[in-house]
């Protein structure tokens, strides 16, 4: 990787120096990002189209994997092109439009995610009130702020970021511009106005967690009194998924952004950006649409349909 720093950008150093793993890596992330587009762009589809898929759930699903596929394409195409390439090099700008982006896409996928496990608290525990609760107009409104919540979180961060000054070489030992590395790369205390905004952000995201554990309390609770075994087993494979990523997701989004200016990057960093960022897009399709009947009869009616008047459309041009 050619070493390239200028006052105008920053070097993204990747995962390795060696150019026969970086290019290993690039393709890793490629694949990755093309299986994770994949399975939010069919998801996407199917509950836009749909008309068995119009319910609230799949209506937050759909944002949810809105959310997936453009926090991917925030950070990984322009690592894999960068990668291939050989050159790390990005523009301030670029990196700040990646932090504005990528920092409020998961500040929506945090709400989004909260909002999901509320829309199953009060299918399972309060169904006879649903359609009151979760009306069309409330779902509206509760996707509205959830983009809303996203929009003000990517300013803040920005506005931290831009308030600091970089000293020495700038270069940033990950695979994006992530918030926690510009700050080990600022000078004096500039840092502490992006680490208010920080602390903030992360406490709302406890906040949405600690919600996202209560609903999840009344609806296993619930599901233990079920008198069906075949029914407690359905909703225990369906739902107990979406926590764990939802905790792995937290967890350590809220470590590296709590613990920014520790000395040099360690490999458990790497793991830890690479869990945050890339593995919920690329889990959450396969989790909602595993055990989902549904979804799954949609996305073959979707595909086969396709399929079939692909051939006969080739067909009557012969």
């Amino acid at each position: 990787m050619e070493n390239i720093t200028t006052v105008n950008g920053f070097l993204l150093k990747g995962f390795s120096d060696k150019r026969d793993l970086q290019i290993l890596h690039a393709l890793f992330f490629l694949v990755t990002y093309l299986f994770s587009s994949a399975g939010n762009f069919i998801i996407i589809t199917i509950t836009t189209l749909d008309t068995q898929l119009q319910s609230p759930m799949y209506y937050f699903l759909k944002h949810l994997s809105i959310l997936d596929f453009s926090s991917l394409s925030v950070t990984v195409p322009q690592y894999v092109e960068s990668s291939l390439a050989g050159s790390g090099y990005i523009s301030y700008a670029q990196c700040m439009l990646q932090i504005f982006f990528f920092t409020g896409f998961a500040s929506s996928e945090t709400a989004i995610l909260t909002v999901m496990s509320y829309d199953r608290y009060v299918a399972i525990c309060l169904p006879l009130h649903y359609e009151v609760i979760m009306s069309p107009r409330k779902c509206a409104f509760a996707v509205a702020a959830v983009w809303l919540s996203g929009s003000i979180s990517g300013m803040l961060y920005t506005i931290g970021i831009l308030c600091i000054r970089f000293c020495g070489d700038r270069i940033i030992h990950q695979f994006f511009c992530d918030v926690p590395q510009l700050i080990k790369l600022s000078c004096s205390n500039d840092y502490l106005v992006i680490m208010g905004v920080i602390n903030f952000v992360s406490l709302m995201a406890f906040v949405c967690f600690i919600g996202i554990a209560i609903s999840y309390v009344h609806i296993f609770s619930t599901v233990l009194r079920m008198p069906s075994a075949e029914s407690r087993s359905k909703v225990f494979s369906t739902c107990l998924p979406h926590p764990f990523v939802v905790s792995l997701f937290l967890s350590t989004g809220i470590f590296a952004y709590l613990n920014p200016t520790s000395g040099s990057t360690t490999a458990l960093e790497f793991l830890f950006s690479i869990i945050y960022t890339v593995l919920p897009p690329t889990l959450n399709p396969v989790i909602h649409s595993l055990r989902n009947k549904t979804l799954k009869s949609a996305a073959r009616k979707l595909l086969f349909s396709t399929t079939f008047a692909g051939w006969n459309h080739l067909a009557h041009c012969l």
